[in-house]
């Protein structure tokens, strides 16, 4: 039997945060193309989304153990968020409108019972948006 004390009592995850260089143009971003609602912020600091029942929070890149960031055109994270099976090529469309390139093309991944598409934020985050076929 797991004891429940402590680290034991962790029920899930709050909240995911996202270190970054450029908070303006990360708060952008998920404003303009993901559409998410800013829960809270301290300006240049810290953005806060609510998405769904998860928190995402975007923190600027400032404390001794944040370390460099990632070099150029190298991912950190990869993001995935569920969509219904009938928005998944809505999406798409919604994106390529604001002129956001996929990373490769919407693919069937059977194994997990998927379909899904990539793309990145200005920081080289990956996103995914599947749905469940």
């Amino acid at each position: 039997m797991r004891d429940i004390a402590g680290l034991g009592a962790i029920g899930g995850i709050d909240y995911t945060v996202l270190l970054c260089q450029d908070i303006t143009s990360m708060r952008g971003f998920y404003v303009e193309v993901m559409g998410f609602e800013i829960g809270s912020e301290v300006p240049g600091k810290w953005v806060e989304f609510r998405v769904g029942s998860h928190r995402l929070a975007l923190r600027l890149r400032s404390r001794p153990y944040d370390g460099p960031a990632p070099v150029p055109d190298a991912a950190s994270v990869q993001l995935a968020f569920r969509v219904p099976p009938g928005e998944l090529q809505r999406a798409v469309t919604q994106l390529a409108d604001l002129g956001v390139q996929l990373l490769e093309p919407v693919t069937d991944f059977e194994f997990f019972g998927h379909r899904a598409f990539f793309f990145a934020d200005p920081e080289n985050n990956v996103i995914e948006i599947y749905a469940e076929v």
